[in-house]
């Protein structure tokens, strides 16, 4: 069946050929045949073994086999086979090794009548005395190669290669076709996996869990052997490995290291993938970070970048030497970057949750505690803003794509946390540059914008009557927009079986002062009597988990706005807050 590469280039001897002119009748069936299992069978390798069926009755071939080429090895592994040996399951060979090799290497295909006088041939079963070999060709590229043996010396013909030719090109199509449905399943399932993922993520606060998750759900997806996650400490210059998800409980290997001597070092220096062949040669012995398997041999280590800042690596192991193709390394890429942004989105909220603790436990903040508060209670929205975004956003989008903006919103209001801070000093009066005019219906939309996922899973609906013309307000917008995140929230938090939000616009004239009134009115069981008259109190909070600081620092931020917020009316049946804004 098989042989060696420095054979000579022999054509096959000549042999009994149809006359020219006639028509092989075995062809059209044969070919009908092999054409049909396109809708008989989505399973590649059941395909197979049915094509080598229908050659070789086709053919009245003693045996058969189908080898295809193994991309990480670059040899020809027989797939299936018919009338060979068991053993012929492990038969791999080199480029131009046999006729199968040679057949592969040289893109033609061979006939040998008499296979004991072909210097190439590789026996593989005794009785076989010819062989034909064909490759599967798709454009240009071999595949494999299909072969045929007779127990007869001479007992396949000119026509009888004609026809394994048109075989095996049909058989070519048919698997091409059926390898690229798998394929397209396969990276729908990885799409779905990684929505899955990220939402999954989301919800995880807690540093810790949140690892293990991506570890888990990494080594689950792309089906490797392990997988790791490396946090790199740019001040200390060392890399942690914070979590490890491995079929082997010896695995977890030294849990701190320095950089220099850490698998992660190359992809965090170049911020790039880096893939190694074999992690058990020698220079690998020195990285003390690597997880202590020894049936581990490649990995592919992926930079977990958020805003230009390299937090970490995660890196997939396999058990077999692997080439990782460019859609194992795209996989790898997005789950690193849900892993980076998750991450980040964690260490966030455990600030917030810090600050919120050391209120709840000092009821008499000094003035400057009070600023304090604000900003931890400022920072708690956008960061509630970014984990909804991202439970929606994939990970790369068209021009006119709408999720794009999602993208954009995200780096606004990661700007604008930076910006609270120097706001501190200017507590009472945010400073005049940062106002500028818009139109209420403007800010009011973005604001929906920020909320809609969170509506959604509250199953919320939402109905905004936008003003019959333009209103223009002169406002800092991020401190409106954070007024209005703050009444929406405490809505939704005040229906947790869902209910309706509207809001609603109108105008006012004082004199010369023309003012906008924008109500929000919510279907919630409405605000206890008791706290009716003290809801903008400092510290006077409805929830457990409240802060009492929400509707206070409206409250400041509108009166430096020269505007307003009240309560409008609250009952069994709903409640409407009032904000008041001066028209520009």
């Amino acid at each position: 069946m098989h042989s060696s590469p420095s054979a000579p280039d022999s054509s096959p001897p000549s042999s009994p050929s149809r006359a020219p002119g006639t028509f092989d009748p075995r062809t059209l069936p044969a070919l009908y045949r092999i054409s049909s299992l396109i809708g008989r069978t989505e399973d590649p390798r059941l395909a197979l073994r049915n094509i080598l069926s229908e050659i070789i009755a086709a053919l009245h071939a003693s045996s058969g086999s189908i080898s295809l080429l193994n991309p990480d090895s670059g040899k020809l592994e027989i797939e299936v086979h018919q009338g060979l040996p068991a053993e012929s399951d492990e038969v791999a060979l080199r480029l131009g090794q046999g006729i199968t090799g040679w057949v592969a290497f040289h893109g033609r295909a061979q006939l040998v009548p008499d296979v004991s006088v072909d210097s190439r041939y590789i026996s593989m079963r005794p009785e076989i005395r010819a062989e034909m070999a064909v490759p599967m060709e798709e454009n240009g590229q071999i595949l494999g190669v299909i072969n045929v043996d007779s127990d007869v010396t001479g007992g396949f013909t000119d026509p009888d290669l004609q026809l394994l030719t048109l075989c095996t090109q049909e058989a070519t199509a048919v698997m091409t076709r059926l390898w690229q449905l798998r394929q397209l399943r396969g990276k729908a399932r990885q799409l779905e996996t990684l929505i899955t993922i990220g939402h999954s993520l989301v919800s995880k606060i807690e540093q810790q869990e949140l690892f293990d998750t991506v570890t888990r759900d990494a080594r689950q997806v792309t089906q490797c052997r392990a997988c790791a996650l490396y946090l790199y400490d740019d001040t200390h210059q060392i890399v942690l490995l914070a979590s490890l998800s491995s079929n082997n409980p010896a695995a977890p290997s030294t849990r701190e290291s320095p950089i220099e001597t850490s698998l992660a070092a190359a992809a965090i220096h170049t911020r790039k993938q880096i893939d190694f062949a074999n992690i058990q040669s020698p220079e690998f012995f020195d990285l003390v970070d690597l997880p202590r398997d020894d049936s581990l041999r490649s990995v592919l280590a992926t930079p977990m970048i958020y805003e230009n800042e390299v937090l970490g690596v995660l890196a997939v192991f396999t058990d077999h030497v692997h080439r990782f193709n460019n859609d194992e390394k795209r996989l790898l890429a997005a789950l690193a970057s849900l892993g980076a942004v998750a991450l980040q989105n964690s260490r966030l909220y455990s600030r917030v949750f810090q600050s919120e603790e050391s209120l709840r436990k000092n009821e008499q903040l000094t003035t400057l505690g009070l600023l304090a508060a604000e900003i931890a209670h400022e920072i708690r929205n956008p960061l509630t803003v970014i984990k909804l975004l991202y439970g929606y956003l994939g990970l790369d989008f068209p021009e006119d794509d709408p999720r794009r903006t999602d993208v954009r919103v995200i780096g606004e209001k990661l700007d604008q946390l930076e910006a609270i801070v120097t706001r501190v000093l200017h507590f009472a009066k945010a400073p005049s540059s940062l106002h500028s005019r818009w139109p209420i219906t403007d800010i009011i939309e973005d604001t929906i914008v920020l909320i809609r996922l969170k509506l959604a899973q509250s199953k919320i609906y939402l109905r905004f009557e936008p003003p019959a013309r333009a209103l223009v307000v002169d406002v800092h917008k991020g401190q409106i927009q954070q007024v209005l995140l703050n009444l929406l929230i405490n809505s939704t938090q005040a229906m947790p079986d869902g209910g309706g939000i509207t809001i609603t616009c109108q105008t006012e004239e004082n004199g010369p002062a023309r003012y906008v009134h924008i109500d929000l009115t919510d279907t919630g069981p409405g605000i206890p009597e008791e706290l009716g008259t003290r809801i903008f109190d400092s510290f006077l909070s409805g929830r457990p988990d409240g802060t009492g600081l929400g509707l206070a620092i409206a409250k400041r931020i509108l009166l430096s706005h020269h505007g307003d917020i009240t309560l409008e009316a609250s009952s069994p049946q709903g409640t409407t807050m009032r904000i008041t804004l001066p028209l520009a």
